[in-house]
C-alpha cells in the first residue's frame, strides 16, 4: 500500500484531517438564539411593509452604508421599522460605531423613535 493511501485512509477513519479541530472550535450562538426568541425581541422578519416604514429603513440604511468610516460589520446591522419606531440590532466593532449608527438613525427617525440594541462584538 502506498504512503498517500495510508494517510488518506487514516484521515477518513478519524473524521477527516480537520474533523476534530472543527468540532472543537464550532461557534456557539446559544445566547444569541435565546435572546432572539424572547417574546419582545424584534427580528428582521418583523419589518413592516408599510410604505413609510420601508422608506425609513431604507433612508437609515443609506446613511449607514454611505459612511466609509464604519466597518462591514456595522454596514450589515439589522434595521427594523414598525409604525415609525426603529430598532437597531446586531454586532458592531466598537462603542463609537454603535453611537454613530444610533445618531444617524435618530437624525432620520427622531431621537425618541430609536431603540439601540446594537452590541459591541468581542474581539
Amino acid at each position: 500500500m502506498n504512503k498517500g493511501v495510508i494517510v488518506l485512509s487514516i484521515a477518513l477513519l478519524t473524521g477527516g484531517v480537520y474533523g476534530n479541530a472543527n468540532a472543537q472550535n464550532a461557534p456557539d450562538n446559544t445566547g444569541v438564539n435565546v435572546r432572539d426568541r424572547a417574546d419582545n425581541a424584534l427580528t428582521a422578519g418583523e419589518q413592516s411593509n408599510n410604505k413609510d416604514d420601508l422608506h425609513l429603513t431604507a433612508a437609515i440604511r443609506r446613511a449607514i452604508v454611505k459612511d466609509d468610516s464604519l466597518s462591514m460589520m456595522a454596514h450589515n446591522i439589522k434595521i427594523i421599522s414598525t409604525n415609525g419606531a426603529v430598532t437597531l440590532r446586531g454586532p458592531v466593532k466598537s462603542d463609537q460605531e454603535k453611537e454613530v449608527i444610533a445618531s444617524k438613525a435618530q437624525a432620520i427617525a427622531g431621537t425618541d423613535k430609536v431603540d439601540n440594541e446594537l452590541e459591541v462584538a468581542s474581539q
